[in-house]
């Protein structure tokens, strides 16, 4: 199984800014331990400041890979092209967010990726990613 995980714009600033809402750790870190926590998948990472960077890399991992999981930053408030982006593959997609996005400001309670996503989670730092990645493997009974 390959699953790609894509951070859009400032997550390259994990564990360095706002860390009373985005945590100490950094996401390299964490995405090794995942790794060695979850062998048998096989985890891609992308990370871009940039959007058009953020659709080539859906357009790309939506044919290559079994399912994505998606932090769009603040992209995720207001982008109309990455909802289409994820509309528009056939690979399964999971928005995360390392905040509660819905106890923050009221535009961050918008994302236009949401629901073209299989679905959401929000608000439990880094730990996010890693729900997602147990609901995909629990669909495929790779859990474990």
């Amino acid at each position: 199984m390959k699953v790609a995980i894509i951070n859009g714009p400032n997550l390259n600033l994990l564990g360095k800014r706002e860390e009373t809402i985005y945590g100490t750790g950094d996401f390299e870190t964490f995405f090794n331990q995942l790794k060695q926590k979850y062998p048998r998948v096989d985890l891609l990472y992308f990370q871009s400041n940039v959007e058009g960077e953020l659709i080539n890399k859906l357009h790309e991992f939506g044919t290559s890979c079994n399912a994505i999981i998606i932090n769009a930053g603040a992209y995720t408030h207001t982008s109309i092209a990455l909802a289409d982006a994820v509309a528009g593959i056939k690979t399964p997609v999971t928005e995360v967010h390392i905040s509660n996005i819905f106890a923050r400001e009221d535009f961050r309670h918008v994302s236009y990726i949401g629901a073209k996503c299989k679905g959401s989670i929000s608000g439990f730092g880094l730990q996010s990613y890693e729900l997602a990645l147990l609901s995909i493997l629990n669909e495929t009974d790779l859990v474990g």
